[in-house]
């Protein structure tokens, strides 16, 4: 996983576009990913904390890396920064054919946009991330698991 930080004052993209630093207080943060590009995209605070304080809550600031990331504390090859409920979905999910799995994706894919309780969607985002790293190691060849 890749984290950049940076304390440069930074008033225009790469590309020329405007950042709009300090909109919606400071500190401005943003973040560069695919799906952003190079233009990056604004953090949406999830509380009515200030943005330092939500952010400096590290349960906070993890969830924030991870959402944004897309990437995943938990390890399904170790089981490393893993809770309880990921490591009894990682048992399960270990004994499903890869077909079984993909198919898993696919379905938690399209029911993303759906309205849901934020604590099933980050459920939801948990499977998918322990879901990919099952495939992606069944690509790799990865015996471990």
């Amino acid at each position: 996983m890749d984290v950049n930080l940076s304390e440069e004052s930074i008033r225009e993209a790469p590309n020329g576009d405007a950042y709009s630093p300090g909109s919606g207080g400071w500190p401005t943060i943003r973040y560069f990913n695919k799906e952003t590009g190079i233009s990056g995209g604004a953090y949406e605070k999830k509380t009515d904390k200030s943005m330092c304080d939500e952010l400096g809550d590290d349960s906070m600031m993890e969830a924030y890396v991870e959402d944004y990331g897309d990437v995943s504390t938990c390890s399904v090859i170790s089981g490393e920064g893993c809770d309880e409920r990921e490591t009894g979905f990682i048992a399960k999910a270990k004994v499903m054919s890869l077909e079984d799995q993909k198919a898993y994706v696919v379905r938690l894919d399209g029911m993303e946009g759906q309205s849901m309780k934020p604590e099933l969607l980050m459920w939801l985002k948990k499977r998918r991330k322990v879901l990919k790293q099952l495939v992606a190691a069944a690509a790799d060849g990865n015996d471990e698991l």
